[in-house]
């Protein structure tokens, strides 16, 4: 039977885990044996998430926050405190599981990914991102994989990688990221994946339509100034760059991707063949 809470027809939940929300669920204390609430739920979205995060909110914003959902969890001396945040989709939330990971701790397979140490746990999960901050002082561990667990069963969402990471060459790679703005470090590349290479970078940024990634693609040539047609996709150009060095740019319906090599002995146009021919051309 479906209960309608808030206009909202939702399935009942054993034990009262999830409370119902206009955008995101609500973790519950009760998900975890001996856990009890310790003052009231939390609510924010773009506009009051500063009075909650103060100098951190510009870090959720730039990912395209929507909306966070928090309690406070307590038993004995120990409280967690623990915020559900809605991204819109599951590359934004990742972008922003990502900018949190600490490349020398080993993540676990928590939802789509997610890493624990002793005083923090935090995973991602479709378009939600769950994060954990355990007090006082101390290895939390157990007790935070307990709750990863747990919440990792209730909260909705996609547990599959976003598609454009698996169109970057893992051979070579340093890093893979969505970054927010200015991919490559170029205003009009607005958002897209970045991947560090030993030899330099690759690229995918995702435009509104095939013509108003034509126009980007314009824009670059001017940028870039002296530049070579070259047969990728849609349509392409080498040029070389004294910051990012020798690039070629390839345009795929309202994909623009590419590489920039910055090592002799790599060349960026057999490169971007192979990474156009992984892009998901959109009709």
């Amino acid at each position: 039977m479906l209960k309608l809470i808030g206009g909202l027809a939702l399935a009942p939940i054993a034990g009262g885990v999830l409370a119902a929300a206009a955008q995101a669920p609500v973790p519950a204390c009760n998900l975890v044996p001996g856990w009890s609430q310790s003052g009231p739920e939390r609510s924010y979205d773009s506009q009051n998430l500063f009075e909650y995060m103060d100098g951190n909110a510009e870090g959720y914003l730039i990912y395209g926050f929507l909306k966070m959902q928090g309690v406070t969890c307590q038993k004995g001396d120990v409280t967690f405190v623990i915020d559900l945040s809605d991204f819109g989709d599951s590359d934004s939330a990742y972008g922003m599981f990502t900018s949190n990971v600490d490349g020398r701790q080993p993540t676990q397979k928590i939802g789509i990914n997610g890493q624990i140490v002793p005083r923090r746990a935090f995973f991602v999960r479709g378009r939600y991102f769950l994060e954990i901050g355990a007090n006082p002082e101390g290895d939390h561990t157990p007790a935070l994989q307990a709750w990863t667990a747990a919440l990792d069963k209730v909260i909705p969402g996609s547990t599959s990688l976003p598609l454009p990471l698996a169109w970057f060459p893992a051979e070579q790679r340093q890093s893979l990221r969505l970054v927010p703005e200015s991919v490559l470090g170029i205003r009009m590349l607005k958002r897209g994946y970045a991947a560090q290479y030993d030899y330099g970078k690759a690229f995918v940024v995702l435009e509104a339509t095939p013509q108003s990634a034509g126009g980007i693609m314009e824009q670059l040539r001017k940028r870039f100034g002296e530049t070579t047609p070259t047969a990728i996709a849609d349509e392409a150009f080498q040029a070389t760059d004294q910051y990012l060095g020798r690039l070629c740019v390839f345009r795929k319906g309202p994909y623009i991707g590419g590489y920039a090599i910055s090592r002799d002995g790599m060349d960026p146009v057999s490169l971007s063949k192979a990474l156009a021919g992984k892009v998901s051309k959109a009709d």
